[in-house]
């Protein structure tokens, strides 16, 4: 597949994938469904917005950048036709390097979240009342949070849908910075053929055609 393709492609991955981070982060600020009445009873780590602005926002450009390398003409430069496409996919490498460090970001947050467990009200204060993760395994510790009702659940299911969908963000976004390094070095081959050396055989041209060379000889 020709690297401008390839790149549509996981650009056209990463768009829904920023969407649904962005609105599993949304609803992380309603526990348990419900609307809290103090904002300090919502679990630290929605705070940090890593999924709207992490595996969200940040993810926008580098999908738009990636979904633009199909079309990207090859204007060329210096007078080699594909230095235009090399320049396009070393940006993107750039822009793919941004995606991995957003998506990283939202990676680690909820991977440290699912870690902590859930702010929750235990009968006596609001504090986080599990421990290294020891209610992933014994659903007997859920019942230590009263209130929010389902809030065990509810946390970890979207944080889990963070998790995962920030980790193939970044596998999509290295598959890119890997791509763009190919690109930059051979070009794209819709545009110019792998490593500069053009798609058309070198007879097409108008001075290698038989006519001109024979008028050139005989005047």
């Amino acid at each position: 597949m020709c690297m401008g393709g390839c790149a549509k492609c996981l650009g056209t991955t990463l768009i829904p994938l920023a969407v649904l981070c962005t609105l599993a982060n949304i609803l992380l600020f309603f526990p348990g469904g419900k609307v809290v009445e103090n904002n300090l009873h919502i679990t630290d780590e929605v705070w940090y917005f890593g999924g709207i602005l992490g595996s969200g926002v940040l993810m926008i450009f580098p999908a738009l950048v990636f979904l633009g390398l199909k079309n990207n003409d090859c204007c060329g430069c210096c007078g080699n036709a594909s230095c235009g496409k090399r320049f396009a996919m070393f940006s993107s490498i750039i822009f793919a390097a941004i995606g991995v460090l957003g998506a990283g970001y939202c990676f680690v947050l909820s991977a440290v979240a699912l870690n902590r467990g859930p702010k929750c009200y235990t009968g006596t204060q609001w504090t986080y009342p599990f421990q290294d993760g020891n209610y992933l395994a014994n659903h007997t510790l859920w019942s230590a949070c009263q209130s929010p009702e389902n809030i065990v659940p509810w946390n970890l299911t979207l944080f889990s849908l963070l998790l995962i969908m920030s980790g193939i963000q970044v596998v999509l976004c290295g598959i890119q910075v890997v791509n763009g390094l190919f690109g930059t070095i051979c070009g794209d081959c819709k545009c110019c053929g792998c490593c500069g050396v053009s798609k058309y055989p070198l007879y097409h041209h108008p001075l290698m055609q038989p006519s001109y060379i024979y008028s050139f000889i005989c005047g």
